[in-house]
């Protein structure tokens, strides 16, 4: 039987209350997975699954982490029960290692919130294997994205690949006290740059954006949140279709866009 060929995902997870929150992000990822071909297994570059050399999730039955603080207590309580597949995760680390990654397979990680929290609204049964990938935040944009060239193949194989973050997060500079502020500025103009990058395809300043983009410091501190996009892009194959699914935000910085590469 013929595999329907998947597209790669980027989506931007938010605050841990995503995952129950009638937001407009949330409400999204509701419809997301229904709008999918079904995939046999899911993998997921997450932003809080920080390593310095590729690292793959590969507990059978993976618990549910809540890496985060100060939340309502029912937040702490909920679960994302999927199986994982240390044979995928095994197969994965096998095809870094030909692109020359020196990849590791952690038999007893967790789904952390970058992981769960999206798919617990896409995939509410989780019922479909969960393998986490982790990404490296000393490593540039075209690290991550020749991380995600080596896992170009999966798309053809029934691999749902996604990456996690935030297409702008600063958390530094959110307004708490006013939810649906208008965008910062200074976040718009960066928001701006990256969908005209990614709609003319002109991967090299993309991948560049830490030198290029308006305002990249302020838009990302740190760059684990957007490293998961440029895994995402590797993993489409060359030039592949871009797709805005969902544009966002709350509380005046934190963008909560997203992408499918087709």
């Amino acid at each position: 039987m013929d595999i329907e060929r998947l597209p790669t995902l980027f989506l931007s997870h938010g605050s841990p209350m995503l995952a129950t929150e009638g937001s407009p992000a949330g409400r999204f990822l509701d419809g997301l997975g229904a709008a999918l071909p079904r995939p046999r297994a899911i993998v997921v570059a997450s932003a809080h699954f920080l390593t310095d050399r590729p690292m793959l999730g590969g507990h059978v039955q993976p618990h549910t982490v809540h890496d985060f603080g100060g939340f309502p207590e029912p937040l702490y309580q909920l679960q994302y029960a999927a199986p994982g597949s240390p044979e995928l995760a095994e197969d994965i680390a096998g095809r870094l290692a030909s692109a020359g990654l020196a990849a590791k397979v952690r038999p007893g990680h967790g789904l952390d919130h970058g992981v769960w929290v999206p798919l617990r609204r896409m995939y509410p049964q989780a019922d479909i294997p969960v393998v986490p990938l982790s990404v490296n935040p000393l490593a540039d944009a075209a690290a991550h994205f020749a991380l995600g060239q080596a896992l170009a193949g999966l798309r053809g194989e029934g691999v749902l690949v996604i990456g996690s973050g935030g297409f702008v997060h600063n958390l530094g500079d959110l307004d708490w006290q006013h939810r649906d502020v208008p965008l910062a500025p200074w976040a718009a103009a960066f928001s701006s740059w990256m969908h005209e990058k990614l709609a003319s395809h002109d991967w090299a300043p993309l991948l560049d954006w830490q030198a290029q983009a308006p305002n990249a410091r302020h838009a990302h501190p740190t760059t684990e949140h957007l490293m998961p996009l440029f895994v995402a892009l590797g993993a489409a194959g060359a030039d592949p279709e871009v797709e805005v699914l969902h544009r966002s935000h709350e509380l005046g910085t934190l963008a909560l866009d997203a992408f499918a590469f087709r």
